[in-house]
């Protein structure tokens, strides 16, 4: 269980970094929702 909160907190990290480099407030929100469905998809199915 540890190994999987850390990778969630590294990754959580990762896309931290990568929203610090995006200007645009659209593309940011369209980012986090395609990764919110995406996660969703991966973890239930």
């Amino acid at each position: 269980m540890r190994r999987l909160i850390g990778y969630t907190l590294f990754w959580i990290a990762v896309g931290m970094v990568i929203e610090l480099f995006i200007e645009s407030i659209f593309f940011s929100i369209l980012l986090i929702l395609f990764l919110l469905l995406l996660g969703y998809n991966l973890f239930v199915c």
